[in-house]
């Protein structure tokens, strides 16, 4: 390896981008989550209006992501506009926290899942952590490739997935019986507990949306970032709305919502009516296929972030190393497999993703509000070739309100869980001082 010669090697195109930015949404809660949004809301227009609702607000933020995309195109993504708008303890703490929780029990929540599918279909014999880890160090391995390999791989997985949910959707409409009625509207007064029950509703819902700004990580690595990214983010969460009103109109239409609220594995039940136990059969394959394109996506993004860090010095300096031959951040990308193959293997994914919603969605928040700081010092000129933000600041405003309130249910509902995520990410801070002392140190040992 070389850190001072080799660079990032720009070699994705729009494509690429739309599929990291659906990769990086679509894994195995589609396929799971709309029994938990049936369980909280109990007619079929609050149970679409709030899957609408999130796909409204995962549009708004990838609309200002975009926008940060064309005024920092380089590679980092949510970590460089943090960094820049505000400190680079906040975008430190960002990392690190992605590192810790957010990103690593994410990935090994979803290896188990596709451990658990893949046994059920091959019949192997092996412990679902093996299995786990086993699928995450191969995926580590391709990625160590170069950015062209993940990406294409990572792009084919993405195709899979798409094809499996359409077969999904199709299927369950052609065979599935049922219908929808949209009366009655509500399934209560509307009152505090209606509010309450749209809240709960809504925290899955963002869950299963969250992912789609990962796609700013490899701006570094995109031919031409400020166009190609701002695309992407549009027509992948485009695309990923779609799909997820298509998958839970058929789980209505074929369950009911008493039927939907009543199962743990709506896609299975929806192709176990469609076509018996050949569909649920089907539709295993098809989770497998999706979750191991999670996997992959979350392998080829997030270690840029580590690689930034590096970079800023505030990271172990081999972390911040590019390969000669591929220019890839390797030792970033075997960080974070490994990561997550150990959290995997030891089962304390769970836990952690009890701490993840309510820190992810302050990061959310606070990188959204980062596009006010930048709007404001635009007063001394107006970058070129800038996209902007439709309706902003109004969108703006409403996402960061829309964040803000997502935050707040979920300490309202597990107090107790968010405080620990607070804690780790208020662990960042001395970490944050010990690599930002010693960088100040090797900065004045070298000038002296």
């Amino acid at each position: 390896m070389s850190g001072g010669e080799a660079k990032l090697r720009r070699r994705l195109g729009p494509f690429d981008a739309t599929m990291i930015v659906m990769g990086g949404i679509v894994g195995a809660g589609i396929f799971i989550n709309p029994y938990v949004v049936a369980k909280a809301v109990h007619t079929p227009f609050l149970i679409l209006g709030a899957w609408a609702a999130g796909g409204v607000l995962a549009m708004l933020g990838a609309f200002i992501w975009a926008e940060l995309a064309t005024r920092l195109p380089e590679a980092g993504g949510q970590y460089l506009y943090l960094r820049e708008a505000y400190h680079p303890m906040i975008a430190f703490m960002y990392g690190w926290v992605l590192l810790l929780v957010t990103n690593t029990g994410g990935m090994a929540a979803v290896a188990v899942t596709f451990a658990h599918y893949y046994r059920e279909i091959t019949g192997f014999g092996g412990s679902d952590g093996a299995i786990a880890a086993a699928a995450l160090l191969a995926l580590t391995a391709i990625n160590c490739l170069g950015v062209r390999a993940g990406s294409s791989v990572q792009s084919l997985l993405m195709v899979l997935k798409a094809g499996a949910i359409a077969a999904m959707v199709a299927i369950g409409l052609i065979f599935g019986g049922g219908h929808v009625t949209l009366e009655p509207l509500l399934d209560r007064p509307v009152s505090l507990s209606l509010l309450a029950a749209l809240g709960a509703a809504m925290t899955p819902v963002a869950f299963a949306y969250g992912g789609w700004q990962t796609a700013s990580f490899v701006a570094g690595e995109m031919k031409n970032p400020r166009r190609d990214l701002s695309r992407g983010l549009f027509f992948g969460v485009l695309g990923v709305v779609v799909l997820y009103l298509s998958v839970n109109f058929v789980c209505v239409r074929v369950l009911g919502p008493a039927g939907l609220a009543a199962t743990n594995t709506p896609a299975s039940a929806v192709m176990r009516v469609a076509l018996g136990e050949r569909g649920a059969r089907w539709i295993a394959v098809g989770i497998a296929v999706s979750t191991l394109g999670f996997l992959s996506q979350g392998i080829l993004t997030a270690p840029r972030v580590y690689y930034a860090m590096a970079r800023d010095g505030l990271f172990f300096e081999t972390v911040g190393r590019l390969s000669a031959r591929t220019g890839a951040p390797m030792v970033a990308i075997v960080l974070q497999g490994f990561t997550a193959s150990a959290v995997a293997i030891l089962g304390r994914y769970d836990q952690i993703l009890n701490y993840e919603v309510s820190v992810d969605f302050i990061s959310f928040a606070l990188t959204a509000a980062s596009l006010f700081v930048f709007r404001r010092r635009d007063r001394a000129g107006t970058p070129v070739e800038l996209y902007r933000t439709p309706g902003h600041p109004y969108t703006t405003t409403l996402f960061v309100a829309a964040c803000a309130a997502i935050v707040i249910g979920t300490i309202a509902n597990n107090p107790a869980n968010a405080a620990i995520g607070q804690l780790i990410l208020l662990t960042g801070i001395p970490v944050y001082w010990y690599w930002s002392r010693r960088k100040r140190a090797a900065s004045g040992s070298s000038n002296s």
